[in-house]
């Protein structure tokens, strides 16, 4: 049964009471006008995803710099799937992708990121963000070579000069490829926003795609309608904060999955002492038994499967370490031009980054190092200041955001999502989901009742609401 607390139980008594009016934008700040997309189909150019002639696409052409909008310009392709029931729909719901480097075409164009009434109700519509994919994203590798710990000054050089190097390369092929972070796109959602003939913004952010909708509200507080933010980034943190957070959500994920192996029988290391299993072969890793594969890609596995969550899949990538099988490894990296615009790797030479380590040591005893780590080694020789340095966040919309997290959640933990919630005050909601994984909005019929009604009814929830686990 569902708690007192819990969405399910809360939403039908306080339709009335929180369903908020709309807030109308403000005419002093008018966008410059915006030509209407022209609607084509779509290109059969996704992997695994068969053209749908429902869906349409097209092409927004927007400034490089928007400092200089008469400047040079790109193409930001966009993909919009009609209502299937558009009798009474609210209008149009805008999906910004995670990543950086998710490509919101391809969610759009497999339709199966929204709940039935969603789909029903509204058009969805995404994008892939500048510099990413059709919209100005690099052809060059971004994959990190050789990945691993840097264990001296002359590793970290080496890494500095590597990072450049592959920037130039890549520099060449993308436009916009130096202006490419979050304080752009925002200027280029609302673009979107007029091109599509919006008053006003209904948004959907997921993780990377949270920090898109955050910026936006603060920037245009007058033009949301509504703004949902799925696994939340929290942009506030300096790079310590960031390392450290990052670090200790890996850790409090394993613990849960060590817990989950002490109570389930699907477990393949139930009844083993987990801890000590993975352990031995962290300190294998060390010795150089798997190899050409790295202690950091090792360590990285929980990551990977507990983001899903899949518990049952890391028990079994644990089990065949153990043996000497070493599973399949892909470390998720984001676009560079993309994060290192809005997160600075603020590390001057290896003393900083051993320091970083060692922080993200004393979080994570026993997944070590996180994402954070990761991420600032890919950043590692970016320009300075960068374009959208972390700051807290200045929000007033009329309508409050409304922000959806997991308590158990790897790549952005619920302190990010508490934290964020913090800065907006009442002009947000935290909804929080008692289970595992990077991404709630679907793991329950609470959670998803959470986000359609307010997408829909713009209900809000009450203060504290929760959702327990499946």
């Amino acid at each position: 049964m569902i708690r007192r607390s819990s969405l399910v139980a809360s939403l039908t008594a306080i339709t009335t009471g929180f369903a908020l009016a709309a807030n109308p934008p403000s005419s002093a700040s008018a966008p410059a006008r915006v030509p209407p997309i022209t609607w084509t189909a779509c290109a059969d150019d996704a992997p695994g995803v068969p053209v749908d002639p429902v869906v349409r696409c097209g092409k927004l052409r927007l400034p490089v710099d928007w400092s200089r909008p008469h400047g040079a310009t790109f193409e930001l392709t966009v993909a919009r799937r009609p209502a299937r029931d558009p009798v009474g729909k609210p209008g149009t719901l805008v999906f910004g992708p995670g990543g950086p480097g998710d490509s919101g075409v391809e969610r759009i164009r497999r339709g199966n990121r929204f709940s039935k009434e969603i789909l029903d109700r509204f058009d969805t519509v995404s994008f892939d963000p500048r510099g990413v994919a059709r919209s100005g994203g690099p052809s060059c590798p971004l994959s990190l070579s050789d990945p691993g710990l840097l264990t001296s000054q002359a590793d970290f050089d080496e890494v500095t000069a590597a990072n450049r190097a592959a920037w130039d390369a890549c520099r060449v092929t993308s436009p916009v490829w130096d202006h490419a972070g979050t304080d752009s796109a925002v200027r280029d959602l609302d673009a979107l926003r007029a091109a599509l003939g919006l008053r006003q913004l209904t948004f959907h952010g997921s993780s990377y795609g949270t920090l898109l909708g955050q910026q936006y509200a603060e920037r245009y507080p007058g033009r949301v309608r509504a703004i949902v933010l799925k696994s939340v980034f929290d942009h506030s943190l300096d790079v310590r904060g960031f390392v450290r957070t990052q670090a200790s959500a890996l850790q409090d994920g394993f613990d849960e999955f060590v817990s989950w192996c002490a109570a389930s029988t699907e477990c393949v290391l139930h009844g083993d002492d987990v801890r000590a299993v993975w352990n031995d072969v962290l300190r294998r890793a060390d010795a150089g038994e798997y190899r050409p594969h790295t202690a950091f890609e090792i360590a990285a596995l929980p990551i990977v499967r507990l983001a899903a969550p899949d518990r049952a899949g890391l028990a079994e990538d644990i089990k065949s370490l153990s043996e000497g099988t070493v599973p399949q490894l892909r470390l998720p990296v984001p676009v560079p031009s993309v994060f290192c615009a809005d997160w600075p790797a603020d590390v001057r030479d290896f003393r900083q980054y051993a320091d970083l380590v060692r922080t993200a040591r004393a979080a994570a005893p026993d997944v070590r190092y996180g994402a954070g780590l990761l991420a600032i080694r890919a950043c590692l020789g970016w320009p300075s200041p960068v374009a959208n340095p972390p700051h807290r966040l200045q929000v007033r919309t009329r309508t409050p955001l409304l922000l959806l997290n997991a308590v158990h959640d790897v790549r952005t933990g619920h302190v990010w999502a508490a934290g964020v919630a913090a800065q907006l005050g009442r002009h947000g909601r935290l909804v929080t989901y008692e289970g595992s994984g990077h991404g709630a909005y679907g793991a329950t019929p609470c959670t998803t009742a959470a986000v359609d009604r307010y997408l829909i009814d713009l209900v809000v929830p009450p203060p504290g609401a929760r959702c327990p686990a499946a």
